[in-house]
């Protein structure tokens, strides 16, 4: 690995007797993108917010470009831009003042400020809205908006936590192409996503984290490795069949892997597909369920998820 910008020691964060993040360990090398893919209350915002020194870990450090958010939380500021999920914007005032004020908090300003918010403007493709109020864009926008703020003082790793949740297809686009030019320029990037297909086109590392707990780390193939070689099938059925009981009398035939109810699916993960195709069909046959369609998938990280969890991610 090229040298560390992050690495984290045993990350803890408990609230009373609940352990919301549980002992974390990774590393993030200078110019890598590293997702931290997992569902939703797995931990992803917990240890954002500890490594962006928003809370304060309850054990354990990460150094950061040489700081620890322990010890050196202003330190790490300094080095880090961190776009929440929660959007960090003010309607009523326009994109160049919403970039203006954060800019300012951040210690900028004068020619340097003015031309910065220009270049992140034209970065985020808002040029054109720069004087229109923010309580006018659209989610997409404000996304796009929400991350210029956090580059604004060309940090060296910026963290990125959801930042495509609940926007269009076009803006979505847009800034996975953005993630992946900032890591051409050599900025860092960690990544939280619950969608597998977000860490599969992004990342040189990838964490899969689960109920607080890192349960895998590595490259996309050395990820994959932990599988074997597994095909995954994905039964589709009306929305009123029985998956549930279906998968189970699925999941005991002999050369299936796992079989998950997903709902109006079943996820089969399998050593050879066509192997096991006639007896599938034999089983939902005997039950009278009719397969509506049937898509067969190589290895990828979700079925890495569902090997290590023995459930679907979006569960």
């Amino acid at each position: 690995m090229n040298e560390l910008i992050l690495k984290s020691t045993q990350l803890k964060k408990r609230y009373g007797d609940f352990e919301a993040v549980k002992g974390i360990d990774f590393e993030i090398g200078r110019g890598q993108v590293f997702s931290l893919l997992g569902p939703n209350g797995a931990g992803k915002s917990t240890t954002i917010s500890m490594l962006s020194c928003l809370l304060k870990p309850s054990d354990g450090d990460a150094l950061i470009d040489g700081h620890s958010v322990v010890n050196n939380p202003n330190g790490v500021k300094s080095v880090i831009g961190y776009v929440p999920q929660d959007l960090a914007l003010y309607d009523k005032l326009t994109a160049k003042h919403n970039l203006k004020f954060w800019g300012t908090m951040a210690g900028m300003g004068g020619p340097d400020l003015t031309k910065r918010i220009d270049e992140l403007l034209e970065r985020v493709e808002l040029t054109d809205r720069a004087s229109e109020r923010v309580e006018t864009f659209s989610g997409g926008m404000k996304r796009r908006l929400n991350i210029a703020v956090g580059l604004l003082h060309k940090p060296k790793l910026v963290f990125m936590d959801e930042p495509t949740v609940g926007i269009d297809p076009q803006s979505r686009r847009r800034i996975l192409d953005m993630v992946k030019e900032l890591r051409d320029e050599g900025m860092s990037v960690l990544y939280t996503t619950h969608y597998m297909e977000e860490a599969e086109e992004l990342s040189d590392f990838v964490g899969i984290i689960d109920h607080g707990s890192m349960i895998a780390q590595g490259t996309q193939a050395e990820l994959r490795r932990t599988v074997g070689e597994q095909d995954t099938l994905r039964l589709h059925f009306d929305e009123s069949a029985p998956t549930a009981a279906l998968s189970e009398k699925i999941g005991q035939l002999e050369f299936v892997t796992t079989a998950t109810a997903n709902e109006s699916e079943i996820v089969v993960t399998v050593p050879e597909a066509a192997a096991v195709l006639p007896e599938l069909m034999s089983v939902t046959a005997e039950e009278n369920q009719r397969v509506r369609s049937i898509d067969i998938e190589e290895p990828n990280l979700e079925a890495v998820f569902l090997h290590l969890t023995g459930r679907a991610l979006r569960e």
